[in-house]
Protein backbone atom coordinates (compact mmCIF):
# COMPACT_ATOMS: atom_id res chain seq x y z
CA UNK A 1 0.00 0.00 0.00
CA UNK A 2 1.25 3.54 -0.98
CA UNK A 3 -0.70 5.57 1.55
CA UNK A 4 -3.02 4.46 4.54
CA UNK A 5 -4.98 7.15 5.72
CA UNK A 6 -6.91 5.78 9.06
CA UNK A 7 -9.22 7.44 11.21
CA UNK A 8 -8.02 10.92 10.71
CA UNK A 9 -9.57 13.58 12.60
CA UNK A 10 -9.17 17.33 11.87
CA UNK A 11 -9.95 20.26 14.04
CA UNK A 12 -10.07 24.03 12.75
CA UNK A 13 -10.59 25.72 16.41
CA UNK A 14 -13.79 24.36 17.78
CA UNK A 15 -15.12 22.63 14.67
CA UNK A 16 -14.34 19.01 13.56
CA UNK A 17 -13.55 19.17 9.87
CA UNK A 18 -12.61 15.68 9.91
CA UNK A 19 -14.46 13.13 11.62
CA UNK A 20 -12.47 9.48 11.10
CA UNK A 21 -12.00 9.43 8.02
CA UNK A 22 -10.23 6.53 6.27
CA UNK A 23 -8.79 5.82 2.62
CA UNK A 24 -5.93 4.15 1.00
CA UNK A 25 -4.16 4.61 -2.56
CA UNK A 26 -2.54 1.27 -3.80
CA UNK A 27 0.79 2.36 -6.09
CA UNK A 28 0.18 3.34 -9.93
CA UNK A 29 -3.81 3.91 -9.12
CA UNK A 30 -5.77 7.52 -9.49
CA UNK A 31 -7.92 7.97 -6.53
CA UNK A 32 -10.56 10.82 -6.56
CA UNK A 33 -11.81 12.48 -3.28
CA UNK A 34 -15.63 14.11 -4.23
CA UNK A 35 -18.30 16.02 -1.93
CA UNK A 36 -19.60 19.03 -2.06
CA UNK A 37 -17.71 22.63 -0.53
CA UNK A 38 -17.02 22.25 3.03
CA UNK A 39 -16.94 18.51 2.72
CA UNK A 40 -13.47 18.44 3.75
CA UNK A 41 -11.70 17.63 0.92
CA UNK A 42 -8.78 20.13 0.40
CA UNK A 43 -8.50 19.71 4.04
CA UNK A 44 -7.90 15.99 3.27
CA UNK A 45 -5.28 16.87 1.06
CA UNK A 46 -3.40 19.75 3.04
CA UNK A 47 -3.46 17.18 6.03
CA UNK A 48 -1.50 14.68 4.07
CA UNK A 49 1.15 16.90 3.12
CA UNK A 50 1.99 18.08 6.50
CA UNK A 51 -0.02 21.94 6.14
CA UNK A 52 -2.14 21.18 8.62
CA UNK A 53 -2.01 18.66 12.00
CA UNK A 54 -4.53 15.88 12.72
CA UNK A 55 -5.79 15.87 16.26
CA UNK A 56 -5.49 11.69 15.89
CA UNK A 57 -5.16 9.36 13.86
CA UNK A 58 -2.47 8.07 11.62
CA UNK A 59 -0.96 8.63 7.91
CA UNK A 60 1.20 6.26 6.48
CA UNK A 61 3.49 6.73 3.19
CA UNK A 62 5.20 3.27 2.10
CA UNK A 63 4.77 2.09 5.50
CA UNK A 64 5.90 5.16 7.41
CA UNK A 65 4.11 6.75 9.77
CA UNK A 66 4.22 10.28 8.67
CA UNK A 67 1.67 12.05 10.69
CA UNK A 68 4.24 14.29 12.75
CA UNK A 69 6.61 14.63 9.88
CA UNK A 70 7.35 18.15 8.39
CA UNK A 71 5.66 19.07 5.49
CA UNK A 72 9.45 20.05 3.54
CA UNK A 73 10.42 16.52 4.71
CA UNK A 74 7.21 14.95 3.33
CA UNK A 75 7.99 16.16 -0.11
CA UNK A 76 11.44 15.09 0.40
CA UNK A 77 9.81 11.06 1.32
CA UNK A 78 8.15 12.04 -2.02
CA UNK A 79 4.54 13.49 -1.63
CA UNK A 80 3.35 16.87 -3.72
CA UNK A 81 1.13 18.96 -3.74
CA UNK A 82 -0.49 21.09 -6.86
CA UNK A 83 -2.70 23.49 -4.21
CA UNK A 84 -6.15 24.41 -5.56
CA UNK A 85 -5.64 27.79 -6.81
CA UNK A 86 -2.98 27.04 -8.24
CA UNK A 87 -0.11 29.42 -5.48
CA UNK A 88 2.39 30.18 -8.49
CA UNK A 89 4.83 32.87 -7.60
CA UNK A 90 3.50 35.45 -10.00
CA UNK A 91 6.78 37.79 -9.71
CA UNK A 92 9.22 34.35 -10.75
CA UNK A 93 9.53 33.15 -14.48
CA UNK A 94 8.14 29.54 -15.66
CA UNK A 95 11.61 28.53 -15.23
CA UNK A 96 12.14 30.06 -12.01
CA UNK A 97 8.59 28.24 -11.00
CA UNK A 98 9.66 25.28 -11.55
CA UNK A 99 13.21 25.40 -10.29
CA UNK A 100 10.85 26.48 -6.96
CA UNK A 101 9.51 22.89 -6.86
CA UNK A 102 12.97 21.49 -7.17
CA UNK A 103 14.31 22.72 -3.80
CA UNK A 104 14.81 19.55 -1.98
CA UNK A 105 17.07 18.50 -4.81
CA UNK A 106 20.95 18.92 -5.14
CA UNK A 107 21.67 17.48 -8.72
CA UNK A 108 21.61 19.89 -11.39
CA UNK A 109 21.33 16.86 -14.21
CA UNK A 110 18.52 15.66 -12.24
CA UNK A 111 16.74 18.88 -11.99
CA UNK A 112 17.45 19.68 -15.43
CA UNK A 113 16.06 16.20 -16.43
CA UNK A 114 13.30 17.00 -14.32
CA UNK A 115 12.58 20.25 -16.08
CA UNK A 116 12.67 18.73 -19.69
CA UNK A 117 9.72 15.79 -18.75
CA UNK A 118 7.49 18.83 -17.31
CA UNK A 119 8.51 20.62 -20.60
CA UNK A 120 7.34 16.76 -22.75
CA UNK A 121 4.22 16.89 -20.66
CA UNK A 122 3.59 20.10 -21.07
CA UNK A 123 4.97 22.09 -24.25
CA UNK A 124 3.10 25.45 -24.03
CA UNK A 125 5.53 26.00 -20.48
CA UNK A 126 8.37 25.68 -22.72
CA UNK A 127 7.51 27.80 -24.79
CA UNK A 128 6.81 30.55 -22.38
CA UNK A 129 9.66 29.66 -20.31
CA UNK A 130 10.89 33.09 -19.27
CA UNK A 131 7.98 35.16 -19.22
CA UNK A 132 6.46 36.14 -15.55
CA UNK A 133 3.98 33.39 -13.70
CA UNK A 134 1.56 36.38 -13.20
CA UNK A 135 1.11 36.97 -16.78
CA UNK A 136 0.04 33.30 -17.58
CA UNK A 137 -3.55 32.28 -18.72
CA UNK A 138 -5.31 30.48 -16.08
CA UNK A 139 -4.81 27.60 -17.92
CA UNK A 140 -0.90 27.96 -18.03
CA UNK A 141 -0.86 29.18 -14.56
CA UNK A 142 -2.86 25.72 -13.85
CA UNK A 143 0.14 23.47 -16.17
CA UNK A 144 2.84 25.77 -14.31
CA UNK A 145 2.01 24.35 -10.77
CA UNK A 146 1.56 20.94 -11.60
CA UNK A 147 4.86 21.43 -13.81
CA UNK A 148 6.17 22.06 -10.39
CA UNK A 149 4.84 20.41 -8.31
CA UNK A 150 6.31 17.30 -10.70
CA UNK A 151 9.86 18.80 -10.05
CA UNK A 152 10.37 16.94 -7.10
CA UNK A 153 9.38 13.90 -8.41
CA UNK A 154 6.97 12.70 -6.41
CA UNK A 155 5.19 9.30 -5.93
CA UNK A 156 2.57 10.82 -5.18
CA UNK A 157 0.88 13.71 -6.59
CA UNK A 158 -2.28 15.03 -4.47
CA UNK A 159 -4.25 17.80 -6.76
CA UNK A 160 -6.23 19.82 -5.49
CA UNK A 161 -9.19 21.39 -7.67
CA UNK A 162 -7.32 21.22 -11.03
CA UNK A 163 -9.88 22.10 -13.35
CA UNK A 164 -11.00 25.34 -11.16
CA UNK A 165 -12.55 28.83 -13.30
CA UNK A 166 -11.13 26.76 -16.84
CA UNK A 167 -12.88 26.35 -19.90
CA UNK A 168 -14.42 23.19 -21.01
CA UNK A 169 -11.55 22.55 -23.68
CA UNK A 170 -8.70 23.76 -21.20
CA UNK A 171 -10.05 21.09 -18.56
CA UNK A 172 -10.62 18.48 -20.79
CA UNK A 173 -6.65 18.97 -22.00
CA UNK A 174 -5.94 19.34 -18.05
CA UNK A 175 -7.27 15.81 -17.65
CA UNK A 176 -5.58 14.13 -20.15
CA UNK A 177 -2.06 14.85 -18.96
CA UNK A 178 -3.31 13.59 -15.63
CA UNK A 179 -3.95 10.44 -17.33
CA UNK A 180 -0.36 10.79 -18.98
CA UNK A 181 1.31 11.42 -15.65
CA UNK A 182 -0.16 9.07 -14.17
CA UNK A 183 0.95 6.32 -16.93
CA UNK A 184 4.40 7.51 -16.46
CA UNK A 185 4.35 5.91 -12.87
CA UNK A 186 3.41 8.78 -10.48
CA UNK A 187 -0.05 7.82 -8.13
CA UNK A 188 -2.44 10.51 -7.89
CA UNK A 189 -4.95 12.02 -5.78
CA UNK A 190 -6.98 14.00 -7.12
CA UNK A 191 -9.70 16.27 -5.28
CA UNK A 192 -12.02 18.12 -8.01
CA UNK A 193 -15.33 19.83 -8.19
CA UNK A 194 -16.54 18.42 -11.67
CA UNK A 195 -17.17 14.54 -9.91
CA UNK A 196 -17.88 13.23 -13.76
CA UNK A 197 -14.59 14.40 -14.96
CA UNK A 198 -12.67 13.34 -11.96
CA UNK A 199 -14.48 9.75 -12.00
CA UNK A 200 -13.85 9.50 -16.22
CA UNK A 201 -10.06 9.39 -14.90
CA UNK A 202 -10.07 7.58 -11.75
CA UNK A 203 -9.63 4.04 -10.98
CA UNK A 204 -11.54 4.33 -7.20
CA UNK A 205 -13.73 7.07 -5.52
CA UNK A 206 -14.34 7.95 -2.00
CA UNK A 207 -17.50 10.49 -0.93
CA UNK A 208 -16.99 12.62 2.00
CA UNK A 209 -20.20 14.61 3.63
CA UNK A 210 -19.48 16.94 6.22
CA UNK A 211 -16.04 15.61 7.26
CA UNK A 212 -16.79 11.82 6.94
CA UNK A 213 -16.23 9.13 4.10
CA UNK A 214 -19.89 8.54 3.35
CA UNK A 215 -19.34 5.65 0.52
CA UNK A 216 -16.50 3.93 -1.96
CA UNK A 217 -15.98 1.60 -4.07
CA UNK A 218 -14.51 1.82 -8.28
CA UNK A 219 -14.80 4.58 -10.04
CA UNK A 220 -17.94 2.85 -12.03
CA UNK A 221 -19.59 1.95 -8.88
CA UNK A 222 -19.59 5.76 -7.50
CA UNK A 223 -20.28 6.83 -10.86
CA UNK A 224 -23.35 4.79 -10.88
CA UNK A 225 -24.84 5.14 -7.80
CA UNK A 226 -28.15 7.13 -7.50
CA UNK A 227 -27.42 9.50 -4.65
CA UNK A 228 -24.08 9.90 -6.05
CA UNK A 229 -25.93 10.99 -9.82
CA UNK A 230 -28.05 13.01 -8.11
CA UNK A 231 -26.01 14.95 -5.96
CA UNK A 232 -22.85 15.65 -7.76
CA UNK A 233 -23.66 14.56 -10.87
CA UNK A 234 -26.49 16.71 -12.07
CA UNK A 235 -28.45 13.63 -13.16
CA UNK A 236 -31.36 11.37 -11.11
Amino acid sequence: MLLEVNDLNVFYGAIHALQGVSFSLEEGEIVTLIGANGAGKSTTLRTISGLLRSRSGHIRFRGQDISTVAAEQIVRLGISQVPEGRKIFAPLTVQENLEMGAYTRRNPAEIQASMQRVFASFPRLKERINQLGGTLSGGEQQMLAMGRALMSRPKLLLLDEPSMGLSPILTEEIFRIIKEINSQGTTILLVEQNALMALSVAQRAYVLETGSVVLQGSAAEVRDNPQVRNAYLGVG
